[in-house]
């Protein structure tokens, strides 16, 4: 996959981040902003684009926490969504509660029931925009792990 293709589609969303920390207090006590995390730093370690983290508990009944994750191909779709199910179940012990989309692999969901993930392709994020749907939830801040805070 070539990163100009990449390129074309990172002005769309909000964010584009490699290895997601967060910058943003998530409660170490808080096991859903924990999971939201792990989630988003699965996505990132299969190289994920426009890596969003939510928090929409204050305004949605729904989830506390949603995620979203870009991925340029189908392979690449799957490959993020394997990875956040696996790092997910390794760590917290935890598989999701439903999955949907992952034979298609244009949208991949998994409802953890506190946080809600999503991998899609670019045209499906950019028609569904449901970042847009839910700005009035908090984002949390992500930053490239390499670069240094002092």
């Amino acid at each position: 996959m070539s990163d100009n293709f990449q390129e074309n589609f990172s002005p769309r969303f909000t964010t584009v981040t490699n290895s997601p920390v967060a910058i943003a207090a998530i409660d170490d006590n808080d096991p859903s902003g924990q999971l939201a995390l792990i989630a988003a730093d699965a996505a990132s370690d299969r190289k994920a684009g426009d890596i969003l983290l939510l928090k929409v508990a204050d305004v949605s009944y729904l989830a506390d926490y949603f995620v979203f994750a870009t991925g340029y191909s189908r392979v690449q779709v799957r490959a993020i969504a394997d990875s956040i199910e696996e790092k997910i179940q390794q760590e917290l012990q935890r598989i999701p509660l439903r999955t949907e989309g992952k034979a298609e692999a244009s949208w991949v969901l998994y409802d953890y029931g506190d946080v809600l993930v999503h991998v899609m392709m670019p045209k499906e994020r950019e028609f569904y925009n449901l970042e847009a749907f839910w700005s009035h939830g908090t984002p949390i801040k992500l930053k490239s792990a390499d670069s240094s805070e002092s």
